[in-house]
């Protein structure tokens, strides 16, 4: 380890928490119990503000891989504290290829986004065309988050169903399309009626929906019918 990653690494693990750490490590199952050090979140995210102003701040960002899973979450929480567009991207292209599970992954949500949303929509094509099971998980997730408002187009329906066997990928389409129908329930509809490309992915949005408070209960009934055997 160098200096800064050092030093990150034996603050958090002055915040972990035991107890905790086992019944975290069981919700990223792909993530080596070695790795998690156990810090709650509330803490992570002071420490991260107190971090941001620190001389080791730069060090830390350029060292990749982190040493556990908490470095990788604070790595992604101080790029949001970034405000400038391009300095996000340029960090989040650094980052990206090195996030190994959903929790990191789903935290990466910069506020800098809603306003450069024409500038970020070429970059998620480039995201969900990317190998990288996390990379084209986050860009579902940005489509998600910045893109079924006055955003949205029709198109990133199509966009989001990528012949994939990658379980996160498959999940987070699937959060995607019960988010979708929410939102935007008439142009998304048709989709569930003709059927999702993926069966699987088809039957989780369907449940997803069922589950979910902003969806009617009429349409609630009649999805359970388009369900797929």
């Amino acid at each position: 380890m160098n200096t800064a990653e050092q030093y990150v690494f034996e603050q958090l693990s002055q915040l972990a928490d035991a107890e905790y750490k086992a019944f975290h490590s069981k919700l990223i199952p792909n993530v080596p119990p070695e790795r998690v050090v156990g810090v709650r979140t509330p803490q992570l995210r002071k420490f991260a503000r107190e971090f941001a102003s620190s001389p080791l701040r730069g060090e830390f960002m350029r060292q990749l891989p982190h040493s556990c899973y908490e470095a990788d979450n604070l790595h992604g929480m101080l790029i949001m504290q970034l405000k400038d567009y391009d300095s996000v991207i340029e960090e989040l292209e650094r980052f990206l290829p090195f996030i190994d599970n959903w929790a990191t992954c789903d935290l990466l949500r910069p506020k800098v986004f809603a306003k450069n949303t024409d500038k970020l929509l070429p970059r998620i094509e480039k995201w969900l065309a990317c190998d990288h099971e996390y990379t084209v998980r986050f860009g579902i997730e940005m489509l998600m988050c910045f893109y079924l408002d006055e955003h949205f187009d029709p198109k990133h329906l199509d966009w989001v169903q990528i012949p994939s066997e990658k379980y996160y990928i498959k999940m987070m389409t699937a959060w995607y399309f019960a988010t979708a129908l929410a939102l935007q329930r008439d142009a998304v509809m048709p989709y569930f009626e003709r059927g999702l490309d993926d069966k699987w992915v088809h039957n989780k949005a369907i449940q997803k929906s069922v589950e979910s408070y902003r969806i009617r209960d009429e349409d609630k009934r009649y999805l359970k019918t388009l369900r797929r055997k």
